[in-house]
């Protein structure tokens, strides 16, 4: 039994060890800043704002566990469990109980080009909503809205990207999952010959199985979506078709786009590449390694002697059950064993012992790879949808869809450790995504470390939402990002935007580099921020009215700028300076 527990526990262990490898000094006290990764001190619970909601419910659920837990921990905490709830979700979906293939999903899923990219990139929120993808997998897999809802809680707190990735992931599986996942039987049981008959009803049967399937997963995506979808609906921001050629996939290495996107990477933000990334080695073995992992996923199969009643199905690992009769009634979908221990499938297989899943997950790993495509190949498509409609705006950052194809990836090469039934070949599977991309440990060597704010910005805070006066905060300078020297001069999105208990005005406008040298402007979404940028560029001495009248009471700016003319200094710093503006009512 005790044998059982660890062996349960090891693909969440691995996962654990990773992590402490992967993010190394961001695990030391203080903050990790960079780009995206913006968590503050004393987080203020407040609702969203104006402008798409970004980071909707993720910054109102760190402020609640901020209020319990120290600031720092909270953002510790929920990195590696990044890393430990897709190491053991990969495992969990492998239809086998041998440890190996299950390790080697486990290790893959939770260390790869596409994780560390977008965890370069500050996705955190993105990637809570990965990790959990294998386990949404999974309770489409097992059916239940509660069930599936439960999965879905990661994706539901990381907001709109990952809630969108989950869907397409999670209502693919939905269509093309089984009308019943049952167990192998004879004649006369759920799986067996008697449930062969019927013909033309049988199929109607199963197509209505899996419309109602996936009514239900749209129903729990779609409840679980509006703390995010409602104020986006409501925000009145624009989308800038621009965006479309700003995140487009680019190549990170020698074999192009098309080669970076097989090997996981392509993200157009060459600052979120890892060190060494771009080499031949590096990208010519990740590529060989999708080879592998492709041809594994299309021979995937659950364990058993081959040509064998087994062999069509996964074993039973002790603790598994059949369901009361009843439970499972034939073509309602219903699965026929309870859940078994953590890591085990507790479902039958399908066609000739493939996983149910897997006809699901190969579809929406094509998809993604496709959306992925769009922007650098077809862009005036995607341009012409978002100039019809700004909802279709997410699918300008096209290459962050591939995370479906990271899973089918991770479950192929489980596949291809099972068929070569070796433990020197499991061994070489679990070291191999590391050994690719060594520099993504130890915080991508010291680009992601923990630091801590200087005194200033707490006093600022205090401030500020000690006035129980209304008006929003305007920041400067007017730029998105900044690059504090005490951050070691790591570009992250403006601190203040979330150290505040009112709201606040910046610039949501993007500059970014071509590979050529050029710029692309993406337009600011914010309408407010385009009202304020228009006074910022008008007459300096009428400034302080004209934002007062928009409804601004404070203007912070850096000390060393020192531009802004007008305005009550309420606090002054070495790096910091307040000022309050007069309401002109």
């Amino acid at each position: 039994m005790r044998t059982d527990r660890v062996r349960a526990a090891a693909p969440a262990l691995l996962g654990l060890l990773l992590g402490l490898l992967a993010l190394g000094p961001a695990l030391g006290p203080g903050f990790v800043l960079r780009y995206d990764m913006v968590f503050v001190p004393d987080p203020p619970p407040v609702l969203p704002g104006q402008g798409f909601p970004r980071a909707v419910p993720s910054d109102l659920v760190v402020a609640l566990l901020s209020a319990v837990l120290p600031e720092e921990a909270v953002q510790k905490a929920l990195l590696l469990g990044i890393f430990v709830l897709a190491a053991s979700g990969a495992a969990a979906l492998v239809p086998s109980e041998r440890l190996g293939p299950r390790l080697a999903a486990a290790a893959f899923y939770a260390w790869n080009a596409y994780l560390a990219q977008r965890l370069l990139l500050g996705q955190w929120a993105l990637l809570l909503g990965v990790a959990g993808l294998p386990w949404a997998v999974r309770a489409v897999v097992l059916g239940g809205r509660l069930r599936l809802a439960v999965a879905l809680l990661p994706a539901a707190v990381g907001g709109f990207q990952a809630m969108l990735v989950s869907a397409l992931t999670v209502l693919a599986t939905a269509v093309t999952l089984p009308a019943a996942v049952r167990p192998s039987g004879g004649a006369g049981s759920p799986g067996g010959a008697g449930a062969a008959e019927g013909g033309p009803a049988r199929r109607s049967s199963g197509a209505a199985a899996r419309v109602r399937r996936a009514g239900a997963a749209a129903l729990v995506l779609g409840g679980l979506s509006l703390p995010w979808l409602v104020p986006a609906l409501l925000s009145g921001a624009t989308t800038d078709p621009a965006g479309v050629d700003a995140f487009a996939a680019r190549a990170d290495g020698p074999f192009g786009v098309v080669g970076s996107l097989l090997g996981l990477g392509g993200i157009w933000n060459a600052h979120a590449v890892v060190p060494g990334q771009e080499s031949w080695w590096s990208a010519g073995v990740r590529l060989l390694l999708a080879g592998v992992a492709v041809g594994g996923f299309v021979r995937l199969r659950g364990d058993g002697p081959p040509g064998s009643a087994a062999g069509a199905s996964v074993s039973r690992p002790p603790g598994f059950r059949p369901r009361a009769s009843g439970s499972g009634p034939p073509g309602s979908g219903a699965p026929p064993y309870r859940a078994g221990p953590a890591g085990a499938p507790p479902y039958r297989a399908g066609p000739a012992g493939a996983p149910p899943y897997r006809a699901g997950l190969a579809g929406a790993a094509a998809a993604g790879v496709g959306v992925a495509c769009l922007g650098a190949f077809a862009p005036g498509v995607l341009k012409a949808l978002i100039g019809w409609w700004p909802g279709f705006g997410p699918l300008r950052d096209g290459q962050l869809y591939l995370a479906p194809f990271v899973l089918l990836q991770a479950l192929g090469l489980a596949s291809a450790v099972r068929l070569l039934a070796s433990r020197a070949a499991a061994a070489v599977a679990v070291a191999v995504p590391v050994l690719v991309l060594p520099t993504f440990a130890l915080g991508a060597f010291g680009r992601l470390e923990a630091v801590g704010y200087p005194d200033e910005w707490r006093r600022v805070q205090a401030v500020v939402n000690a006035d129980p006066a209304p008006g929003a905060l305007l920041s400067l300078p007017w730029g998105a990002h900044r690059a504090f020297a005490w951050n070691g001069g790591r570009v992250v999105l403006d601190p203040a935007t979330k150290l505040f208990a009112r709201r606040v005005v910046w610039n949501d406008e993007l500059l970014v580099g071509l590979p050529g040298g050029g710029r692309i402007r993406v337009a600011a979404e914010d309408l407010l921020a385009g009202r304020v940028a228009a006074v910022l560029r008008g007459d300096p001495r009428r400034r302080a009215a004209a934002l007062a009248g928009l409804g601004v009471r404070y203007v912070l700016e850096h000390a060393s700028d020192n531009v802004f003319q007008g305005g009550v200094p309420v606090f002054r710093g070495r790096e910091l300076v307040l000022l309050r503006l007069d309401s002109p009512f």
